[in-house]
């Protein structure tokens, strides 16, 4: 039996709509809907029930999928244990800034020990990229915070952490036990770049400005506010330059730092380094 149908089929289970598993998989739907059959037609057995609202298993297809995520699972370890065994593994990860110092100290060593001829690539990102690479194709998994579209990706949260508008120490604000950002119309926050996920945007920028500065980093920002007393939010735990400070808003939820993959490359490495991850950094 051909692995690339089951794949294909395991996608199409897991969306439930044809056209969004041809978008996971990078493929447009007619081929996608040629396979199906093609896959049925092999197995002489109705698989999906099509319906305009979407897909949904047979018993047969339930049966199918259940076998055929369990083959799949074990044929990707089976690759990764190969390409373990010849030191040909590697893994990308992708940081913002605030992250990567997760990378070393209780990971890292955890990591080694159980993959030691992975070769790991950290890849850093810049706030107009919340995915830190994965959109792009660039890394394997990815330490973020949300919020941000996490359609075709899967996701696992780490913790939360509250966030505050970070300003001069001897800001008037500083007095307050906590702000609301859209109360502070009258302040000149930073702006990232044009393109920046809407979510994300939303989330960590204030009330539009005409002279707001467009900045990429957190150093970016941080120096911004030091020097030109521009107005931006970070976690209450950012460590910042001497004569900043950070109080905390009332009107954000906390942020989520999360990994994050793609949902069509879970391969063996990549969920061994998710466990490994959230036990140690939970």
């Amino acid at each position: 039996m051909d692995l690339r149908l089951l794949r294909y089929f395991q996608a199409v289970v897991e969306e439930r709509h044809v056209g969004r598993a041809a978008a996971r998989l990078h493929m447009t739907q007619p081929p996608l809907s040629r396979a199906l059959r093609q896959l049925e037609s092999d197995l002489g057995a109705t698989l999906l029930d099509r319906t305009p609202q979407g897909v949904r298993p047979t018993p047969a297809g339930e049966a199918l999928y259940a076998e055929a995520r369990a083959l799949l699972e074990q044929v990707d370890r089976l690759r990764e244990r190969v390409r373990d065994a010849a030191g040909t593994a590697t893994l990308a990860v992708g940081t913002l800034a605030d992250t990567a110092e997760l990378l070393s100290g209780r990971l890292v060593a955890a990591f080694r020990s159980e993959h030691p001829h992975v070769t790991v690539s950290v890849h850093e990102s810049d706030l107009s990229d919340p995915t830190a690479g994965l959109r792009a194709g660039l890394v394997d998994v990815a330490f973020t915070r949300a919020p941000f579209d996490e359609t075709g990706l899967r996701v696992h949260a780490l913790t939360s952490e509250p966030i505050g508008v970070v300003m001069h120490a001897d800001d008037p604000l500083v007095r307050e036990s906590s702000v609301a950002v859209a109360e502070l119309r009258d302040r000149r926050w930073i702006r990232l770049p044009e393109g920046t996920d809407p979510a994300w945007a939303a989330y960590w920028t204030g009330p539009p400005h005409p002279d707001a500065p467009v900045l990429r980093t957190i150093q970016e920002c941080l120096q911004s506010v030091l020097w030109n007393g521009t107005s931006a939010l970070a976690p209450l735990d950012q460590p910042l330059p001497p004569g900043l400070v950070t109080v905390p808003v009332r009107d954000r939820a906390p942020s989520r730092l999360l990994i994050a993959w793609r949902a069509d490359r879970v391969t063996p490495l990549v969920r061994s380094f998710v466990h490994i991850a959230s036990s140690r950094l939970r």
